[in-house]
């Protein structure tokens, strides 16, 4: 099914070669449907015949082995108390082949927000697993483990809901996921200065967009601010727009790229949406992914287009590939 929807819009052109990547899931506010998300991205991508782990890294409520209908015997908590020495032997075998999970550490409150160093080698432990796709599957919130985890993917994906809260926290996603994403490229002090005044809402140098922060160091060291300019360039989050019901929700996908545009130069790619559907609720009530327990329901449809979109490596032009919903 899903070779065929990638055939179909001529994906096949333009793909590159099988490589490690590492896709991970944010967003603003819980419910959004990350999890959701992650399970049927993992699935679909292990039944093309890519080896695929998925990793819950919501540890504060860890939930991802619901949704894939697997019980851990071993998860992350049995690795931060050392219990293995190894990565590996906390990973758990899904029933669907090709498809690993790594579930996150429950019962552990220290773990919910790990030190630098317990999430710098966890990271790299992670990095080191042979498979051709990781997905990390993030809390909700801008906690500094999730936009560390989600800045240290080759995509960023933001789950986004069309409901007022939902929205404000994606913006207030991506723009705190952009400025750490800053300082990690800013090494002189000056610079690092004048993105810690970035950070507050009013700002004594005035600075209120990305935009004014890359002209300001730079007015002040070149380099610095050239520095800026390609973090500028290489930041750029996929949108994924779920539970829609109306066509005016499609939309808010294409609202926020223009908006990050616009406000904080910042490109955004919208690759899909996920039509409000009941046989999801179903599906999660049965455990089971929605692309194997309800394959041809049209939020599995929405899903199989959304992948489609991920994996192209070069600019699309998504509004024709988005059909027109029958609402």
């Amino acid at each position: 099914m899903i070779q065929a929807v990638l055939q179909h819009h001529g994906l096949f052109e333009g793909l590159e070669s099988p490589r490690k990547e590492i896709w991970a899931v944010g967003g603003g506010k819980g419910g959004t449907g990350k999890s959701l998300i992650s399970a049927n991205l993992g699935v679909a991508l292990s039944k093309m015949g890519k080896q695929v782990l998925l990793v819950d890294a919501d540890f504060g409520c860890a939930n991802l082995h619901t949704f894939l209908g697997v019980e851990p015997e071993m998860t992350l908590s049995d690795f931060v108390q050392g219990k293995v020495d190894r990565l590996e032997k906390v990973l758990t075998k899904v029933k669907f082949p090709n498809l690993f999970l790594l579930s996150g550490a429950r019962d552990i409150l220290e773990i919910t927000n790990p030190k630098h160093i317990q999430k710098v080698g966890l990271l790299q432990q992670i990095q080191q697993l042979q498979f051709d796709y990781i997905i990390l599957d993030l809390g909700a919130g801008t906690s500094s483990s999730n936009l560390d985890f989600f800045l240290s993917a080759d995509v960023g994906i933001l789950s986004v809901i069309p409901e007022p809260t939902s929205i404000e926290n994606a913006y207030r996603f991506i723009k705190s996921a952009f400025y750490r994403h800053f300082k990690k490229w800013a090494q002189e002090p000056v610079a690092k200065q004048l993105i810690t005044d970035a950070m507050h809402e009013k700002s004594a140098r005035g600075i209120q967009t990305p935009y004014d922060l890359v002209n300001q160091v730079a007015a002040m060291d070149n380099g610095a601010g050239g520095k800026m300019k390609e973090a500028v360039l290489s930041f750029s989050p996929k949108v994924i727009v779920n539970q829609i019901r109306s066509r005016d929700d499609i939309t808010l996908g294409f609202s926020i790229r223009s908006s990050c545009a616009k406000y904080f130069g910042i490109k955004v790619d919208y690759v899909g949406y996920i039509e409000y559907d009941e046989h999801v609720v179903q599906a999660i009530k049965k455990k089971t992914p929605l692309i194997i327990e309800h394959s041809h329901s049209p939020a599995a449809r929405c899903i199989e287009r959304t992948i489609a979109n991920l994996m192209r490596k070069d600019d699309l032009k998504i509004e024709s590939v988005f059909r027109t919903v029958r609402m």
